[in-house]
C-alpha cells in the first residue's frame, strides 16, 4: 500500500485539471481565446516544464484520441439527424469530399513551390490540414447555434470531411512508389474505405435504432452505455473491413438522431457530455504530444504562420469556395462557411499517423500542424462570433434550461410531436385559434425563452417558442412551424 498517497496525489492533479477544463468556457468569455485551444496550450507548456508527464508516447495518445474522436462523431451525427441532414445530404458530401481533396492538394502545392518540401511530405502536410473540427466551430460559439443551411453545412462538412480525410491519409502512407499504378491503387483503396464506411453505417445506424426500439434493457442507466458501446463496436468491425470507421459512425449517429425510442433523451444528455470529456481528453493529450518550445524551434513557428496565412486566406476561400458555388446560399452565409473551417483533433491526429509511421519529414510535419492548429483555433476562432454577425448569418443564443417538466410512460406515446417555430414560418405571430389545424390536433405545451406559457385560443406563437402537441399526422403540422425553403 505505499503507493496509495502518490496516487491520491495523481488524482487530485487529474480532478483539478478536469476542473478547469469544464469551467474554461468562463475563461473563455473573458479573453475570448476559444477553449480547445486553451487544452492545446496548457498541456503543450505542461510537457515544456514536466517532460515526463509525455512519456508514455505517440502511439498511445493515437489510439486514445481516435476513441475519443469516435464518441465525437457519434455525438455530432446524432445532433444533426436525419430530418436536417437530408436537404442538405448532397451539398454536405460534395463539401466533405471535393473540399477535403482540394485543400490537400492545394496546400500540398503550396508547402512544395513556395516552401520548399519535397512532394511526399507537401502531400501528407496538406492531407493533414484537410479535414476541419465539428467541435471546435460550436466551442468558440458559445452559448450560440447557427441556424438554416448555413449551419447544418458547416457540421455536416466537419462531420464528413474528417473521415474523409483520415482515409486519404492511411492511403498516402500505405502507398509507396509514384507512376499511374500507384494512383490508380490510392484511389481504389480510398473509394473501398468510403463504400465500405457508407454500407456498415447505414446498417449499422439501423440495427441501433432497431435494438433501441425492441430490446429493452433492466436499468435506464444501461440505454446510454449500449449505444456507446455500439458505435465503438460499429467502428472496430468496418475499420477491420477495410472500410472507414469514422464515417460509419457518423452515419450511424445521424441515422439514429432522429429516431424516437425509449430513454432517448437520456442516451442523448450521456452522449453529449461524454463528447464533451473526450473533446477536452483529446486536445490535452494532443498538447503533451509536444512541447511548446520544440512546436516553435528552429524556424517552425514562422513556417508554420506562412502555411496557416495560405489555408486561411487562400485555399478556403479560393478553392473550396470554387467548390462550394453550386450550394445555394446567401452571400453571407457562403462567406462565414467559408471562414468558419476551423482545424481541430482531426489534423493533430492525422500529424501522429505521419510520426508513427515514420514518414519523411515527419518531425517537422507535426510540428506545423500543431501550430496551425493553434493558429486556426485561436485566430480564425477568435472572430467567428464577430463575423457571423456582420455577415448577418443566422444564430440563435441557447439559454441554459436547468430545470426540467416531465412524464413518464410505459409504452411510447403515440403522436406527441415536438416543433420549434421558425422565424416566417406561417405559425409564427398567429394566434392558436387561426392555426390551419385539423380537429384531433392538440397543442398542450409551449415554451418560450425558457419559461412556459399558458395554451389559450388566443396565445400568438413567436419565433423560437417550443410546441408539444398531440397530432396523427407530424408531418402535416410540422409544415406550419418551419419556415418557406427550410
Amino acid at each position: 500500500m505505499h503507493d496509495v498517497i502518490p496516487f491520491g496525489l495523481v488524482i487530485v492533479v487529474a480532478s483539478v485539471a478536469l476542473l478547469l477544463a469544464v469551467g474554461s468556457s468562463r475563461i473563455t468569455a473573458v479573453t475570448q481565446i476559444p477553449s480547445p485551444a486553451l487544452f492545446l496550450v496548457a498541456a503543450s507548456v505542461a510537457v515544456d516544464v514536466f517532460p515526463d508527464l509525455g512519456s508514455w508516447g505517440i502511439e498511445v495518445d493515437q489510439r486514445i484520441v481516435t476513441v475519443a474522436l469516435v464518441v465525437i462523431l457519434f455525438d455530432g451525427g446524432m445532433h444533426i439527424g436525419l430530418s436536417r441532414f437530408r436537404p442538405v445530404a448532397v451539398p454536405v458530401l460534395w463539401l466533405g469530399v471535393a473540399g477535403t481533396l482540394v485543400t490537400a492538394a492545394g496546400l500540398a502545392a503550396a508547402a512544395h513551390w513556395w516552401f520548399g518540401f519535397d512532394w511526399r511530405p507537401a502531400l501528407l502536410l496538406g492531407t493533414a490540414l484537410a479535414p476541419t473540427d465539428p467541435a471546435t466551430v460550436f466551442s468558440v460559439l458559445g452559448g450560440r447555434e447557427v441556424t438554416g443551411r448555413s449551419g447544418t453545412l458547416l457540421e455536416g462538412e466537419a462531420g464528413a470531411n474528417d473521415p474523409v480525410g483520415i482515409a486519404l491519409m492511411i492511403v498516402l502512407l500505405g502507398t509507396s512508389g509514384g507512376g499511374f499504378g500507384a494512383v490508380a491503387h490510392g484511389a481504389a483503396e480510398f473509394v473501398l474505405q468510403m463504400a465500405v464506411g457508407i454500407v456498415f453505417g447505414i446498417a449499422g445506424g439501423r440495427g441501433l435504432r432497431w435494438l433501441l426500439r425492441h430490446l429493452p434493457m433492466p436499468n435506464e442507466a444501461l440505454y446510454p452505455l449500449r449505444a456507446i458501446a455500439f458505435a465503438l463496436l460499429l467502428y472496430g468491425v468496418t475499420t477491420v473491413a477495410h472500410g472507414s470507421g469514422f464515417l460509419a459512425v457518423l452515419l450511424a449517429g445521424i441515422l439514429v438522431g432522429d429516431t424516437r425510442a425509449p430513454y432517448k433523451r437520456e442516451i442523448e444528455h450521456f452522449t453529449s457530455g461524454l463528447a464533451s470529456l473526450a473533446e477536452i481528453v483529446a486536445f490535452t493529450l494532443l498538447g503533451l504530444s509536444i512541447p511548446l518550445s520544440s512546436a516553435f524551434h528552429d524556424g517552425r513557428g514562422a513556417l508554420a504562420l506562412g502555411i496557416a496565412a495560405v489555408l486561411i486566406l487562400l485555399v478556403r476561400p479560393i478553392l473550396v469556395g470554387l467548390v462550394l458555388i453550386p450550394v445555394r446560399l446567401r452571400r453571407g452565409e457562403r462567406a462565414f462557411v467559408l471562414w468558419s473551417g476551423l482545424k481541430g483533433v482531426v489534423p493533430i491526429l492525422l500529424g501522429t499517423y505521419v510520426v508513427v509511421e515514420g514518414a519523411p519529414d515527419a518531425d517537422r510535419i507535426y510540428a506545423v500542424v500543431f501550430v496551425v492548429v493553434l493558429l486556426s483555433v485561436v485566430v480564425q476562432g477568435g472572430l467567428v462570433p464577430t463575423l457571423a454577425r456582420r455577415w448577418r448569418v443566422p444564430m440563435r443564443v441557447v439559454e441554459p434550461e436547468p430545470w426540467a417538466m416531465g412524464m413518464r410512460f410505459r409504452d411510447q406515446p403515440e403522436g406527441l410531436h415536438r416543433y420549434v417555430v421558425e422565424s416566417g414560418s406561417p405559425a409564427d405571430g398567429t394566434t392558436l385559434r387561426d392555426l390551419p389545424l385539423d380537429e384531433d390536433v392538440w397543442v398542450s405545451v409551449v415554451s418560450r425563452a425558457g419559461r412556459m406559457v399558458q395554451v389559450r385560443g388566443g396565445t400568438t406563437l413567436t419565433a423560437g417558442d417550443e410546441v408539444l402537441a398531440i397530432a396523427s399526422d407530424a408531418a402535416l403540422v410540422a409544415g406550419l412551424f418551419r419556415a418557406p425553403g427550410s
